[in-house]
């Protein structure tokens, strides 16, 4: 159960990090500045890093309370990662959505 948890959490995490910096590597506003893209993406993995050491933090307050609770934390965590990712699914759904062959070309 915890390998399967531990995969449900990281997956999103790993996600939500790449999806950011891909889709803000693209964004007109860096003009493609190195730099600047550099530095937001080490402010996302920064927030992981920050998010993972109070985690295991949160889990133990938590399970005095009993185990039930940890596993309901982390399966709001992982609705939040979904909620997060949404928005990016769908963008790059209907972004790469074939174009129709019409008979002129």
């Amino acid at each position: 159960m915890l390998l399967v948890c531990g995969c449900l959490v990281n997956g999103p995490y790993s996600l939500i990090t790449t999806a950011v910096s891909a889709d803000l590597g693209t964004h007109k506003s860096l003009k493609g500045n190195a730099r600047a893209l550099s530095t937001v993406t080490a402010i996302i993995d920064g927030t992981g890093s920050v998010g993972a050491a109070l985690g295991p933090l949160l889990a133990g307050l938590l399970s005095a309370g009993g185990w039930d609770r940890v596993f309901y934390m982390l399966m709001a965590a992982d609705f939040l990662a979904l909620l997060t990712l949404l928005r990016l699914v769908t963008k790059e759904l209907s972004s790469n959505k074939p174009r129709p062959i019409s008979a002129v070309e």
